[in-house]
C-alpha cells in the first residue's frame, strides 16, 4: 500500500445511505474510480480525490521511491510484488505462509529472521533446487521427500520409489510440520524433526550456467559433466541449496511484508491477508491456544484491578481457610459478591461517561461556525430586535428599458456591454447605457442618430474579417425539406418567395461599401441588410424572415404604414427608411445577432490575449508594490524612535518660531566680560585674571552645548524630511495600487464577466462600470459611468437545483423568500431588477448578512468598490436633472417593445423633454444625439 508522509494511504469506504440506495435505488448515478474501487457520491468528493491522488507526495512501500503520485507509487508496487513472486520459489510459500500465520513476534526482522533458520535446511516436493556433485552444480526438482522415519529403513524408501508420490505415504502428517512450527523452541523442533535425516529423491534436469564452462578448454569437461542431466538420485539437505535470487533474507522479508498485515495495536499478531489465505490453502481462524491466552490475561487483569493493599482476594482466602471450614465456604461467596459489585459499578460508570460524552459531541455539533450556508443562518429575534433588517428592499423591475418582453433586456444589455468593453478593437467609443437606450427608440431617419450609424457601421467592418456564406439566409430560408411553392404560408403579407426574390438583390456589395465617418456612414442600413444576409441562418438567427422582411418591403399606401405592424407588405423599398419601421425588439435581436458574430473575430481575439498578457503584468506589478509598500513601512517605524513627531518645535524656537537673543545670548555674555576685563585691566591684578579664566570655562561649554543643539537640530530636520519623503512615497504607491485594481476590473471584464457575487436565495449582482474599454475615472479625476446602476439577476439554471434541494430538506426556506424577498421582489430564473440611488443601495448592504458565505464575499466585493458605485449613480441622476429629463420609467417609454417605431410627423413626438443646444443649430437635440465617436479610424 501506498505510504503519504510515512502513512499508509486508508482507501474511502462508501456511506451507509449509499450501500441502503444500492438496494433501493440501483439505478443512482455515482462516481467510480477504477484504479482503487473507490465510489463516491458527489463530483466534489471524487474530484477532490483524484486532486489528492495525483500530488507527487506519495512513496513505494517496497522500493522506497518517493516523489510519485499514488497511482505510480501503486504501480511500483505491483510491478515489485509481480517480480518477487516470479521469483520466490512456489513450493515454499504455503509452508512459510502456515509458519507465521498468528505468530506474535514484535518486528519483522525478528519474525524473518526465524521463518529463515527454520526452512534453510528443510526442501518441499517441487523445489527448484541445485545439487552439489564432485564440486559441480546441477539444477534438480525436488520429486519425493522421506520424513526421518525412513531415515534407517532405505528398504521402505525404495519401496515407495515406483510409487505416485504422496507426502503421507502412511497417513502421518506431511514433511517438516513439526520442524516449520515457530511456537517450537529452536531445540525441541531440531530433536523431534530433524532436518539433516531428511532424503529426497530429485531429478537432474540441467548443468548450472557457469561462464567459466564457455572457454574451450572447459567444454570437454562441461560435456563430460553433462551426463548426469536426466537421472534420479537420493540426498540429503548438505548436498542440496537454493540460489540466492529465490531464497535469501531480503527476498524473504519482501515477500512476508506483502502477504501478511498486522494490527497496530500492542502484541498484534501476523496475520496473512484473507485472498492470500485461500490461494495457498492457510487457515485464517484465530486458535484456540490465542483465545484461551487472551481470556487468561483479561482475567489477570481484572484480578489485578479489585485487588488491594493487602495483596490479592485469593491469598487472604487462603489464610482464613486456615481458621475454620466455614471462612473457607463463606470467602469465596463474598469475593464473588464483591467482583460482580465492582463489575456492576464499572459498567455504570461506562455508561455515564459515554452518556456524557454523547451530549458534549452533540452540543458541539450544534456550534455553527460562521461563515456558514447562507439558507442555514436564520434572523433571531433578538437579531430583529438589534435592527437588523429582515424584508430585502424592493429592487426595481419596471424601470428596466425592454423589460415587457423576455430576454429582450438581457441581450440589450449583452450588446451595449460588448460595444463599450470592446471599444478598443472596434475604434468605438463609450457611451451610456440610458443614451444606448434612446438610440434604439430613435423613431425617425431625419436627422440621422449618430450613435445608431457607429454602432452598426463598427460592427460590419468588423465582421468582413469573419469568414460568411454568400447568400446563407436564402440559401437557410430555402433549404431542403422546405417547399416555397408549395407553401402558401404568408407573414405580412409576404411569401416565401417574393421575400427570396426582394433580397437576393439587396446589399451584395456590403464588404466594400466605403462606409466613412466624414459621410455619417451613409449606407450602413443597406450594408447591414447584406451582412445579415450572408451571416445569418435560422437556425442563430430564428427571427431572420421578419428582421429581413421588414427592410426590404413597404406597404401599398402611405397609411397602412402608420397602422400596426399587422399591416400587409407589399412594395419592395430601399432599407434605408424601411429600418426606422423595425419594432425595438427586432432592432436589438439584430445588434446581439451581430454582436454574437463578431466575438469571433481575429481583432477580438487577438484583444484578449492582449488582456491575458495585461493581467499578468498586472499581478506582478501588484506583487512588487506591495513588497515596497512593506519596506517603506517598515523603515518609518524604524525611523519613528529616531524623528520627533510632525508638529513638534526645534529646539531655539517657540511655536516654531526663533527666539530672540537665544543664539547670541552667551556671545553677549563673553562681550560684557571681556570689556569689563579691559576696563578694569590696569588694577585688578590676581583677581581679574581669575575671573577672565572662568569666563573662558564657561564660553567653551557654552559652544559645545550650541553645537550639540545645532547637530540635534539638524538630525531632527533631515528624520522629519526622511518621513515626510517615505509617506509620500507610500501615498504613491497608494495611488498606483488603486489605479491598478481599476486597470485589472478592466482587462479581466474583457476577458471573462462574472458577478460581484450571489446573495442567499442565489440571486446574482452584477455591475458593468468599469470594464475593458470603459472607464470608472476620467481626466482630472472626473467620475464616468456606464450603467449607474446594481442589477439583480435571478438564480442560474446551476444554482436553481441547489436552491430547490435546500428547500426540499427545509419547508421553512419558502415562507422565509416570501418574508424576506417579498412577493415582488422574487426573482425567477432569466428576470431582472435594479437599484438606482445611492440609498436602496445602502439598505441592500444592511440587508446582507455576512454570516452566510455568499453574503460575505458578495459585500465585500461591493464595499471594495462602493465609492465608484455611488459616486456612478449619483452622476447619472445629476446628469439626468441638467439635461432636464426625468428617468425612464414604465410610464414614460416611447413605444412598446413590440410596436414598430414609424416615419411620421405624429409617431416622432415623445414625452421626453427635447434640449436646447447651443451652437447645435435652430433644431432641438436630445442627449444621445451630440455623442461622437472619438476613436473612429476611418475619418476620410
Amino acid at each position: 500500500m501506498p505510504t503519504c508522509r510515512r502513512k499508509r494511504v486508508v482507501l474511502t469506504e462508501p456511506s451507509d445511505a449509499l450501500l441502503e440506495s444500492a438496494h433501493s435505488d440501483p439505478s443512482r448515478n455515482v462516481y467510480y474510480l477504477p484504479q482503487t474501487g473507490e465510489i463516491f457520491e458527489s463530483y466534489e468528493a471524487y474530484s477532490a480525490r483524484i486532486s489528492f491522488y495525483r500530488l507527487k507526495q506519495f512513496q513505494c512501500e517496497v522500493t522506497g521511491k518517493s516523489g510519485l503520485d499514488y497511482f505510480q507509487a501503486l504501480e511500483s508496487e505491483r510491478q515489485e510484488a509481480r517480480t518477487l513472486h516470479a521469483r520466490f520459489s512456489e513450493p515454499l510459500k504455503g509452508p512459510i505462509l502456515r509458519a507465521v500465520q498468528y505468530q506474535i513476534v514484535g518486528r519483522l526482522d525478528h519474525l524473518v529472521e526465524a521463518v529463515y533458520d527454520r526452512f534453510k535446511d528443510r526442501y518441499f516436493k517441487g523445489e527448484r533446487v541445485l545439487v552439489e556433485l564432485s564440486n559441480v552444480k546441477y539444477w534438480a526438482k525436488v520429486e519425493k521427500v522421506y520424513p526421518p522415519r525412513y531415515y534407517t529403513d532405505p528398504d521402505a524408501r525404495d519401496r515407495h520409489k515406483d510409487l505416485p508420490f504422496d507426502e503421507n505415504p502412511n497417513g502421518d502428517e506431511g514433511p517438516h510440520c513439526i520442524g516449520a512450527n515457530l511456537k517450537l523452541p529452536v531445540k525441541d523442533a531440531l530433536t523431534q524433526d530433524d532436518p539433516n535425516m531428511y532424503f529426497y529423491w530429485v531429478h537432474v534436469t540441467e548443468l548450472e550456467r557457469d561462464k567459466s564452462r564457455e572457454s574451450k578448454a572447459m567444454a570437454a569437461k562441461a560435456e563430460k559433466d553433462s551426463q548426469m542431466v536426466g537421472s534420479l538420485m537420493e540426498v540429503q539437505c548438505g548436498m542440496l541449496s537454493r540460489d540466492r535470487l529465490s531464497f535469501s533474507k531480503s527476498i524473504l522479508r519482501r515477500f512476508i511484508r506483502d502477504c501478511v498485515d498486522r494490527a497496530p495495536t500492542a502484541n498484534a499478531p501476523w496475520i496473512v491477508k484473507l485472498g492470500i489465505c485461500e490461494k495457498y490453502k492457510v487457515d485464517p481462524t484465530d486458535p484456540e491456544e490465542r483465545r484461551k491466552a487472551l481470556a487468561r490475561k483479561e482475567a489477570e487483569k481484572r484480578k489485578k484491578a479489585n485487588g488491594d493493599k493487602d495483596g490479592p482476594p485469593l491469598k487472604r482466602q487462603k489464610k482464613e481457610t486456615e481458621k475454620g471450614d466455614l471462612a473457607h465456604y463463606i470467602a469465596p461467596v463474598c469475593s464473588r459478591l464483591f467482583t460482580l459489585g465492582t463489575e456492576r459499578a464499572e459498567r455504570e460508570a461506562r455508561a455515564k461517561k459515554e452518556e456524557a460524552e454523547r451530549k458534549a459531541a452533540e452540543k458541539k455539533k450544534k456550534i455553527i461556525r460562521y461563515p456558514t450556508e447562507d439558507l442555514d443562518v436564520k434572523i433571531t429575534e433578538r437579531d430583529k430586535k438589534a435592527g437588523v433588517p429582515v424584508k430585502r428592499p424592493l429592487a426595481d423591475k419596471t424601470s428596466l428599458p425592454f423589460n415587457d418582453s423576455p430576454g429582450t433586456f438581457e441581450h440589450f444589455l449583452h450588446a451595449w456591454n460588448f460595444l463599450c468593453v470592446y471599444g478598443h478593437p472596434l475604434h468605438l467609443s463609450s457611451f451610456t447605457l440610458d443614451d444606448f437606450e434612446q438610440a434604439i427608440r430613435h423613431p425617425h431617419y431625419d436627422p440621422p442618430c449618430p450613435l445608431l450609424a457607429e454602432i452598426h457601421s463598427i460592427l460590419i467592418y468588423n465582421l468582413r474579417t469573419v469568414p460568411f456564406v454568400r447568400h446563407s439566409a436564402v440559401l437557410s430560408l430555402l433549404q431542403p425539406g422546405r417547399n416555397p411553392a408549395a407553401s402558401p404560408e404568408r407573414v405580412l403579407g409576404i411569401t416565401l418567395n417574393e421575400l427570396t426574390d426582394a433580397i437576393v438583390n439587396v446589399g451584395n456589395n456590403w464588404e466594400r461599401v466605403p462606409l466613412r465617418f466624414s459621410e455619417t456612414r451613409e449606407g450602413w442600413e443597406e450594408a447591414m441588410v447584406g451582412c445579415i444576409k450572408d451571416h445569418a441562418t435560422v437556425q442563430n438567427f430564428p427571427r431572420l424572415r421578419e428582421d429581413e422582411q421588414m427592410p426590404s418591403t413597404s406597404s401599398s399606401s402611405r397609411a397602412s404604414s402608420v397602422g400596426n405592424s399587422n399591416s400587409n407588405l407589399s412594395v419592395v423599398a430601399s432599407p434605408l427608411g424601411r429600418y426606422y419601421t423595425l419594432t425595438v425588439t427586432d432592432r436589438i435581436e439584430i445588434l446581439s445577432f451581430m454582436c454574437n458574430v463578431a466575438v469571433s473575430s481575429k481583432s477580438i481575439h487577438a484583444y484578449m490575449d492582449l488582456c491575458e498578457e495585461q493581467l499578468t503584468a498586472l499581478r506582478k506589478e501588484k506583487i512588487e508594490i506591495n513588497r515596497n509598500r512593506k519596506q517603506l513601512a517598515e523603515d518609518l517605524v524604524a525611523l519613528g524612535a529616531d524623528a520627533p513627531p510632525e508638529g513638534t518645535p526645534n529646539p531655539g524656537t517657540a511655536n516654531g518660531t526663533p527666539v530672540p537673543g537665544m543664539e547670541g545670548s552667551d556671545m553677549s555674555e563673553a562681550e560684557t566680560g571681556s570689556e569689563s576685563v579691559s576696563a578694569n585691566g590696569n588694577g585688578s591684578g590676581k583677581k581679574g585674571s581669575k575671573k577672565s579664566l572662568s569666563q573662558k570655562v564657561q564660553q567653551a561649554q557654552h559652544a559645545k552645548s550650541r553645537e550639540a543643539a545645532r547637530a540635534k537640530q539638524a538630525s531632527e530636520k533631515q528624520a522629519v524630511a526622511e518621513r515626510k519623503r517615505i509617506e509620500e512615497e507610500i501615498a504613491q504607491l497608494e495611488e498606483r495600487m488603486e489605479e491598478l485594481l481599476r486597470e485589472f476590473r478592466a482587462f479581466q471584464g474583457s476577458v471573462r464577466m462574472t458577478p460581484l457575487g450571489r446573495d442567499r436565495f442565489y440571486n446574482r449582482v452584477w455591475w458593468f462600470d468599469g470594464l475593458g474599454a470603459a472607464s470608472l475615472v476620467g481626466e482630472g479625476g472626473a467620475t464616468l459611468y456606464g450603467t449607474g446602476r446594481i442589477l439583480l439577476q435571478g438564480p442560474s439554471e446551476h444554482d436553481l437545483p441547489l436552491f430547490r434541494r435546500k428547500v426540499s430538506e427545509d419547508n421553512s426556506i419558502a415562507v422565509r423568500q416570501i418574508e424576506e424577498e417579498g412577493g415582488e421582489g422574487i426573482l425567477a430564473t432569466g428576470e431582472w431588477s435594479m437599484y438606482t440611488d445611492v440609498e436602496s443601495l445602502e439598505a441592500y448592504l444592511q440587508w446582507l448578512n455576512v454570516k452566510g458565505q455568499r453574503e460575505a464575499a458578495l459585500k465585500t466585493a461591493l464595499q471594495k468598490w462602493l465609492p465608484y458605485i455611488t459616486a456612478g449613480m449619483k452622476k447619472r441622476i445629476s446628469v439626468n436633472l441638467s439635461n432636464n429629463t426625468t428617468l425612464p420609467t414604465k410610464l414614460t417609454r416611447l413605444q412598446d417593445a413590440n410596436t414598430p417605431i414609424v416615419n411620421n410627423a405624429e409617431a416622432r413626438r415623445t414625452t421626453r423633454v427635447k434640449l436646447k443646444v447651443k451652437g447645435a443649430g435652430d433644431g432641438p437635440k436630445e442627449p444621445y444625439m451630440l455623442w461622437t465617436n472619438k476613436r473612429a479610424v476611418n475619418t476620410t
